[in-house]
């Protein structure tokens, strides 16, 4: 049952927050998506959990084989990685988040850092060039920004 208060609880919030970035503008347009797309993702993939948590049929154990070392592994490294993300750069401070996230669940660190180089760097030229949204380029300004 706590699990539906939940995801009433996501839904409702989900639903707070669409409606508050719908007056999100920008003064001038310097992207493409503006300031109100990334609160409206958020929204949406909150009420689609919540959804999920109110939907879901119920479990024996609901608990039962999570693996929390890993979880919260991932947590703290993620946390750090929104301390990082600006001064190091997006693509550098994502390869360097995905390799103790991967290794968490099973992952071999070559493997993990070839993934991580390819999520950073893909998707900072994705979010760059595809959809002109302004990441920090970091230390490796001088490489990325010069293509």
């Amino acid at each position: 049952m706590s699990d539906r208060i939940l995801g009433c609880l996501c839904v409702a919030i989900a639903a707070c927050m669409a409606w508050s970035a719908q007056g999100y503008a920008a003064t001038f347009s310097y992207e493409s998506v503006g300031p109100r797309a990334f609160p409206l993702l958020l929204s949406a993939l909150l009420a689609a959990g919540g959804l999920w948590l109110v939907l879901k049929p119920a479990p024996g154990h609901p608990y039962a084989g999570l693996p929390l070392k890993p979880l919260l592994f991932c947590a703290g490294t993620i946390l750090l990685y929104a301390f990082a993300f600006e001064a190091i750069g997006f693509p550098l401070a994502t390869t360097i988040m995905a390799v103790p996230v991967g290794m968490a669940f099973g992952g071999k660190p070559l493997h993990c850092l070839v993934a991580g180089a390819i999520l950073g760097v893909g998707s900072y030229f994705m979010f760059d060039r595809l959809l002109d949204v302004v990441l920090p380029a970091g230390w490796l300004a001088p490489l990325l920004q010069g293509s």
